[in-house]
C-alpha cells in the first residue's frame, strides 16, 4: 500500500537560507513527483505587481513578512503541494508550526562561501545590499540558526549536484509523519526509509541545545551495526554524544542494568538538559527509557527503535520498565520520547524470526482495529514497509491518546499478552515475545468462540494469518498448572482474577474479567499444553 492511496499526501515544503537551491531544487522535484510546484517569493511577487526587492524598499519588511505569513496560512489548507518557501519564510514560528503540521519540511543548507558564490551581488536580494555581503551572510544565519536547527530534516548542498540534492529530497518525501498527543505535550513519529542518518537533525528539531550530552544506549548486537552512523550523524548536528553499550537480551532487562546505565551517564557527564538516546529493539527502549525518567528525575528522551516490535509497540505510547524475577515489567515508568525516528532499511539486517516475531505486533493491532490492513498482509507479499508500519501505529496511538496512562481502554492493546506473558516467564524468557502473543491470540480467539462470544471461524482465521508469517499457533508442551500459574503474576490482573481481552471479530475486542479457568484449561489443552 502506497502512502498516498489511503491518505491524502501530505506537502513537501523545501526550505533554507538564500542561494541554498529551494526553488530549482523544488521545481524539480515536483516535476518528477507529479505534483503541483509553489514559489511563495514567485506568489507574492505576482500578486504585489512588483518584485520583492521593490516591496522591500517601498513597503518595508514587516509587510513582506504579513504576506508572507498569510500565504503560508492559505497554502497549508491544501494537499499535495511541493512549496519552496522563501529563506526567512519558517523563521517565524508560526508559520513554521503550520508548515511543518501540512507536511514534510526539508531545509537546504550551506556555507557562507558557497552561498555568496551562487548569490553574488544580486539585486533581487534586498537583505544583501549591503557593503559586506558575506558578513551579513553570516550574521543572517547566526540570527536564524535556532529556526532552521528545529526542522529535523537538513541538506548541506555545498558541492552537491542538483541530481544528489534531488535524489535525497525525494528519500525524504516518502517519510510518513504522525504525531502523537499526551497530557501535556505531542511528540512526532517518523516512519522512512534512510532516516537514520538524520537523526542528529531530528535530536536538535526537538530542542537539544547545540554541543549538550547525548547518551546513546544500545547493546553489543545494535551498536557495532549502527553506532558509528548514528553518532557521525550527532556530532554533524553539533551534539556530542557517547556511547553506552549493554549486553543483548530479556534476561538484562533488571535494575541491575540500569544501576549500570546510570555509573554510565554519570561518567559521560550527563546534565539535566542533555538526552538519552534508545537505539535497540524493546529490551533497550524499555531499559533506556526507565533510566531516563529516573536519572536525575527526568532526562531528554528519543527512540530510534531497530526492531519491527519495537517500531510498531514499545517504542510508542510511553511506557518504560523492567523487569523483576516474578514477572515482566514490574517496575517501570511513563516516560514519553521527545520523538520517534524509525528507519525501515535497519530491518534488512534484522534476523527472520525476529522480523516475525514483529509481524505478530501488527497483526495485533490489525485484528484490534484495522481490518483493511490485515486484508492488505492477506493480499500482499511478505514485504513489510512503512505504510504497514504506519497503519499499525495509528491503531496503537489512538488508543494510547484516549487512555495515555493505561487505566482503561488502552488495555485492549494486550490482547494475546496474558498468555503470552505466562508463557514467556515459563521459558526463561528465551520465548520471543512475538512468537509468544502469537499463541496467545490464537487461544482468547478459542476462548472466545468457547464462551460464545465470537464468530465460529474466527480462531481459524486468526490462525491462518499467524501461520501464513511462520509465527507459532499451537502452546508449548507446558503442564497447564504452571501456565496458569505463570499467568497469576501478570501485573495487569484486577484482584485475583485475570483480564483477558477477547476478540468477537476482526475489528472488535472487549476487555473481559473473570473468564472461567475450566474454559482457559481446556483450551490450552487443545493447543498442546499438558
Amino acid at each position: 500500500m502506497r502512502e498516498g492511496d489511503r491518505y491524502p499526501p501530505d506537502n513537501l515544503v523545501i526550505t533554507g537560507f538564500m542561494g541554498t537551491g529551494k526553488s530549482v531544487v523544488g521545481r524539480e522535484v515536483a516535476r518528477r513527483l507529479g505534483r503541483p510546484y509553489v514559489d511563495m517569493d514567485a506568489v507574492l511577487e505576482e500578486r504585489a505587481g512588483k518584485p520583492i526587492v521593490r516591496i522591500f524598499a517601498e513597503e518595508g519588511e514587516p509587510a513582506f513578512r504579513r504576506m508572507e505569513s498569510e500565504l503560508c496560512a492559505e497554502l497549508c489548507r491544501q494537499r499535495g503541494l511541493v512549496i519552496a518557501t522563501g529563506g526567512g519564510t519558517l523563521v517565524d514560528q508560526t508559520n513554521r508550526a503550520l508548515m511543518m503540521e501540512s507536511g514534510t519540511v526539508i531545509c537546504l543548507n550551506a556555507t557562507p562561501d558557497e552561498i555568496l558564490r551562487r548569490v553574488g551581488h544580486s539585486s533581487r536580494r534586498p537583505l544583501l545590499n549591503v557593503p559586506d555581503p558575506r558578513a551579513e551572510i553570516e550574521r543572517l544565519l547566526e540570527i536564524r540558526r535556532q529556526a532552521y536547527a528545529s526542522i529535523p530534516w537538513q541538506i548541506d548542498t555545498t558541492g552537491l549536484p542538483l541530481e544528489e540534492v534531488v535524489r535525497r529530497v525525494l528519500g525524504l518525501a516518502q517519510t510518513i509523519t504522525l504525531t502523537v498527543h499526551y497530557p501535556g505535550g505531542t511528540y512526532p513519529v517518523y516512519i522512512g526509509t534512510g532516516l537514520l542518518e538524520h537523526i542528529g537533525g531530528v535530536v536538535r528539531s526537538t530542542g537539544a541545545a547545540e554541543s549538550s550530552r547525548v547518551a546513546v544506549v544500545s547493546n553489543t548486537t545494535v551498536a557495532p551495526l549502527y553506532g558509528a552512523p548514528v553518532e557521525e550523524s550527532l556530532r554533524m548536528a553539533g551534539l556530542r554524544p557517547f556511547s553506552c553499550i549493554l549486553p543483548d537480551g530479556e534476561q538484562y532487562k533488571t535494575l541491575a542494568t540500569v544501576t549500570r546505565l546510570y555509573d554510565m551517564f554519570l561518567d559521560g557527564e550527563l546534565g539535566r538538559a542533555d538526552t538519552v538516546l534508545a537505539l535497540g529493539g524493546g529490551v533497550i527502549g524499555d531499559i533506556a527509557g526507565f533510566a531516563a525518567a529516573t536519572f536525575m528525575r527526568g532526562v531528554r528522551f528519543v527512540q530510534l527503535p531497530t526492531t519491527l516490535l519495537a517500531m510498531v509497540d514499545a517504542s510508542v505510547g510511553g511506557k518504560t520498565g523492567v523487569d523483576l524475577p516474578q514477572g515482566k515489567n514490574l517496575v517501570g515508568a511513563f516516560k514519553q520520547p521527545e520523538a520517534v525516528l524509525m528507519d525501515t532499511a535497519v530491518l534488512a539486517t534484522l534476523p527472520v524470526a525476529e522480523l516475525r516475531s514483529g509481524m505478530a505486533e501488527v497483526i495485533k493491532h490489525g485484528l484490534i482495529a484495522a481490518p483493511h490492513l490485515l486484508a492488505e498482509l492477506e493480499a500482499g507479499g511478505r514485504a513489510i514497509g512503512p505504510s504497514h508500519i504506519a497503519e499499525a501505529l495509528r491503531v496503537k496511538i489512538a488508543i494510547v491518546e484516549a487512555d495515555p496512562f493505561e487505566q482503561g481502554r488502552r488495555a485492549v492493546l494486550n490482547l494475546g499478552h496474558t498468555l503470552g506473558h505466562g508463557l514467556e516467564r515459563l521459558s526463561g524468557y528465551t520465548m520471543r515475545h512475538g512468537e509468544a502473543v502469537s499463541i496467545g491470540m490464537v487461544a482468547v480467539a478459542r476462548i472466545s468462540r468457547a464462551l460464545g462470544q465470537a464468530d465460529p471461524t474466527l480462531p481459524a482465521y486468526v490462525e491462518g494469518l499467524l501461520a501464513r508469517w511462520e509465527l507459532p499457533v499451537r502452546c508449548p508442551p507446558y503442564e497447564v498448572d504452571a501456565i496458569c500459574e505463570a499467568m497469576a503474576h501478570d501485573k495487569k490482573k484486577r484482584g485475583k482474577g485475570l483480564r483477558w481481552v477477547l476478540p468477537r471479530a476482526v475489528g472488535e475486542v472487549d476487555i473481559v474479567e473473570n473468564v472461567p479457568m475450566e474454559v482457559v484449561r481446556s483450551v490450552l489443552l487443545e493447543m498442546g499444553a499438558v
